[in-house]
């Protein structure tokens, strides 16, 4: 993440959601979005660990954060900002 804090313009809470859907949803969101937005993304799905790194390498979108966080109840889930190329 660069020095400047790069603060998101949409959430998306995919959690409990299963592959595609927290992939599709991102797509959809980046769509809409302008170039340099950041869009977070909430999952649990593990898929997301590989799905969304790879979505945004071949898409040519950066990564900005990815990192497993533990909700209120210690369950674990998947952390992501990821800005339009």
């Amino acid at each position: 993440m660069s020095e400047q804090v790069k603060h998101p313009v949409v959430q998306l809470n995919t959690r409990g959601l299963r592959c595609p859907e927290p992939v599709m949803m991102l797509h959809q969101a980046i769509r809409k979005a302008k170039t340099g937005d950041v869009v977070e993304v909430f999952a649990t799905d593990n898929s997301t660990t590989w799905d969304i790194p790879k979505f945004c390498l071949h898409l040519g979108h950066e990564l900005l954060l990815q990192e497993d966080v533990l909700d209120a109840a210690g369950n674990k889930e998947f952390h992501y900002l990821v800005q339009k190329g």
